[in-house]
């Protein structure tokens, strides 16, 4: 008799799965490079954060929609020309929306092409899944990666400028944190984060008794 297989995820499991539970910059930190690059303030994460998943979920779904057609043998090839093709349409959106945004990106943008989130899911997901879930996992992936650049973003904006997306937070005589604008910031506040939900995880993991068993004899 054959064992009963994993019982399949459902659309919001799939959803959830990037936000927390497979977070791509606190639990699987993927994509540090533009993580720790641009977070210097809340909006060029968010803008970050928004991009990245726009090419995340669109290349995605795509890639689902033509699994079955794709020859094995140039499949990462199929897959950085979609990718390529949706950062190519990102990087034009942002430089008609806002040049100050798209300048602070800089290079960030066009390396979004070799995230390795992007093409991780590609592979490991999409290509495997039909166009529905894929595209949920991709939209859970992203909100996890936005939040994270977020989470990242915000504090060393407050701490480091005394503001939050250009608004000030603590008057005129504020002392800045300048270390938070550079980046060791970076690295600081990734590692508290990184503490913080450590801490966390293990408050949430039951700790084993030490206590004996009841109706054990003691030798």
């Amino acid at each position: 008799m054959s064992l009963p297989g994993p019982k399949p995820r459902s659309n919001l499991e799939e959803l959830l799965e990037g936000i927390w539970k497979q977070n791509p910059v606190f639990i699987m930190m993927l994509g540090m490079c533009p993580t720790l690059a641009v977070s210097v303030s809340a909006v060029n994460a968010l803008s970050m954060g928004l991009a990245t998943g726009f090419v995340l979920s669109g290349s995605t779904l795509l890639v689902s929609l033509i699994r079955n057609i794709v020859p094995r043998e140039v499949r990462i090839a199929t897959y950085i020309l979609i990718i390529a093709t949706f950062v190519t349409v990102v990087d034009y959106l942002i430089q008609a929306i806002s040049l100050a945004i798209y300048e602070a990106l800089g290079a960030f943008i066009q390396l979004i092409v070799v995230n390795c989130i992007i093409l991780g899911r590609a592979e490991a997901h999409a290509a495997r899944n039909p166009p529905l879930r894929a595209l949920l996992n991709a939209l859970g992936m992203s909100m996890g990666f936005t939040i994270g650049l977020l989470a990242l973003g915000a504090v060393r904006e407050i701490l480091g400028a005394g503001k939050l997306f250009g608004i000030s937070l603590f008057g005129p005589d504020f002392q800045p944190w300048v270390v938070m604008m550079l980046p060791p910031g970076g690295f600081f506040v990734l590692g508290a984060w990184l503490l913080f939900f450590n801490w966390f995880n293990r408050r949430k993991t039951p700790v084993a008794s030490d206590k004996p068993a009841q109706g054990h004899a003691h030798v």
